[in-house]
């Protein structure tokens, strides 16, 4: 026993499997990414009415065809946005049926082509908006305005077929300009310079017209009389509106009509037919000043009434004013 040989015994462990790496992480992610797709298709087309899968099916047979053809009258409309709607499961806003057109009052208006006319209105429509603007921002400053406050009563405003009229009117106590003088009262200066920057705001073409009562001048070697009156304090309204910002060219016609067209009617005589009236003309009367220019029989411009129950004033031709030395300069 003492001399048997000693056995000494190795055992080998069997060794431990690999690390396998992630492989099998990323297959099933996409197997549930497949799952999550299949799941959405299902409920897409659960939810989904057979109008909206039949344009589906369409769009996949001939993808061209709804461009070509406008997209109405096939299953898919002309967009994603009008095809699906809001709400997928809403069948009002969905697809239509092939064939189906859609009736001339379901159309929307912007798919409907503008012709010269319907532009035409939109223009106009958009241009009495901005001198319907403008009236009120007038109107705005001679209520906040202290200096011009006092005088608002002598500013009268309206929207008329030919654009805004601002008329600035006399007063018997308070004159715009000096006796049977185109020189201008302070207070006058102080209206036109503040009028000028606002109605220069617009592209709009102005007029520019004195008025004057009917009380004429005495005989006068120099044959000064009314028209030549009105003219010249209707062109210092142009340069004191000049002066005040409104740009020269804008300024498309200056014209004294003397007492031919007065704004009391019932008394020519009247004050406040001593008046400056500025019209901020629309682009129809502008071009049809522009087309009339040089023509003194159809050139000659009408102001209505703006005194409630006073008719409008229809179209005269001015003539001059009688002369006669029996009365004296009354005019203002």
């Amino acid at each position: 026993m003492a001399n048997q040989p000693i056995i000494i015994k190795k055992i080998k462990k069997g060794g431990a499997h690999g690390h396998h790496g992630g492989a099998w992480k990323l297959a099933y992610a996409d197997f549930v990414t497949a799952m999550m797709a299949f799941f959405l298709l299902m409920w897409l087309l659960g939810s989904t009415t057979k109008e909206q899968k039949q344009g589906i099916a369409d769009y996949f047979q001939d993808p061209y065809k709804s461009s070509l053809t406008g997209g109405e009258g096939v299953g898919d409309r002309t967009s994603i946005i009008q095809g699906g709607g809001s709400d997928l499961t809403s069948q009002e806003s969905g697809q239509v049926d092939r064939g189906q057109a859609p009736k001339a009052e379901e159309v929307p208006p912007v798919l409907h082509e503008l012709n010269d006319s319907d532009l035409k209105k939109q223009a106009e429509a958009m241009e009495k908006l901005q001198l319907e603007e403008l009236k009120e921002k007038i109107t705005k400053t001679l209520d906040e305005n202290k200096e011009l406050n006092e005088f608002k009563e002598q500013i009268k405003l309206e929207i008329t077929p030919e654009g805004l009229r601002v008329v600035i009117i006399d007063s018997q106590n308070r004159p715009m300009f000096n006796l049977a003088s185109a020189a201008a009262a302070p207070y006058i200066k102080l209206i036109l310079k503040n009028l000028g920057p606002m109605i220069n705001s617009l592209p709009n073409k102005i007029s520019i017209n004195g008025h004057t009562d009917a009380l004429p001048f005495p005989t006068n070697q120099s044959g000064y009389t009314n028209w030549e009156l009105s003219s010249d304090r209707a062109n210092t309204a142009r340069r004191e509106l000049i002066k005040g910002g409104l740009a020269e060219d804008k300024i498309l016609r200056v014209v004294g009509l003397a007492s031919s067209v007065p704004f009391n009617t019932s008394n020519p005589s009247d004050p406040m037919n001593r008046r400056i009236s500025i019209v901020v003309m629309n682009k129809k009367t502008e071009t049809e000043v522009l087309e009339g220019a040089g023509n003194d029989t159809h050139a000659t411009p009408t102001e209505p009434s703006i005194i409630p129950g006073v008719p409008t004033i229809e179209p005269i031709t001015p003539s001059p004013a009688p002369t006669t030395s029996a009365v004296p300069a009354h005019e203002h």
